[in-house]
């Protein structure tokens, strides 16, 4: 795929790749990854930055002891390195893994250095993308650490039902496995399982073939629900 045939696709890329210096043009390369592949691992040396053209990706730290956290899930258009590149460091903090096939607009990492030295639209682009990352990671990691684990879990349930987008008389499953849940939440896989109980005691969700299942009645009493916690926040 030629850098032409790249923007015709995915216009969005369009303003990112604007002012590119000509010499880098020469240098690019374009990659497509399938679903569940390891783009960069934790503690490895970064020599390159990438722009994610089309896909989803999701960016977890993984400890020691086994055990994996994700910090978020991203969408295009986003990048890849480009934390570790502005902080000056020579090996990633985080390992990022693709959920769906993904499209990567790939350079040097010296590239990426020098472009963002010349082109200060660029520059704001990928600066308001960290900014965002940070202002999005500050409010989830508070979230985390305020509300119980019962708000946690219906906050979550009723974004996937918003994502998906529920009608009357209709309903979602949350297909995702409890080791998934754990991953994206922060919470064991106990916890989890014994706050999926108190919820369906609740009627806020019920149960189908071993999946959270929430139907719209359910998520119009869950919202209220949240809403109790926010306004006792205040």
């Amino acid at each position: 795929m030629t850098l032409e045939e790249l923007v015709q696709k995915y216009p969005k890329v369009k303003p990112y790749l604007k002012n590119m210096p000509e010499e880098i043009k020469k240098r690019y390369t374009i990659r497509t990854y399938p679903a569940g592949t390891i783009i960069h691992q934790k503690h490895y040396p970064l020599d390159y930055f990438g722009i994610v053209c089309d896909g989803e990706h999701r960016v977890i730290n993984e400890f020691q002891n086994g055990n994996v956290f994700m910090i978020e899930k991203n969408e295009p258009i986003d990048f890849i390195g480009e934390v570790t590149i502005l902080a000056g460091k020579q090996e990633t903090s985080v390992t990022i893994e693709t959920l769906t096939e993904c499209t990567v607009f790939m350079i040097t990492r010296r590239d990426f250095e020098n472009w963002i030295q010349k082109d200060i639209g660029f520059l704001r682009l990928v600066a308001e993308k960290v900014a965002y990352k940070l202002y999005r990671s500050s409010y989830n990691r508070g979230a985390r650490l305020f509300y119980p684990p019962n708000f946690l879990l219906l906050d979550y349930i009723l974004r996937c039902a918003s994502e998906e987008k529920i009608k009357k008389n209709g309903y979602i499953i949350v297909k995702k496995t409890r080791e998934e849940l754990y991953e994206e939440l922060g919470m064991t896989v106990k916890t989890i399982n014994r706050t999926i109980k108190k919820l369906k005691e609740a009627e806020l969700i019920s149960i189908y073939k071993g999946k959270i299942k929430m139907d719209y009645e359910q998520y119009e009493k869950a919202k209220k629900e949240i809403g109790y916690y926010v306004k006792n926040e205040r």
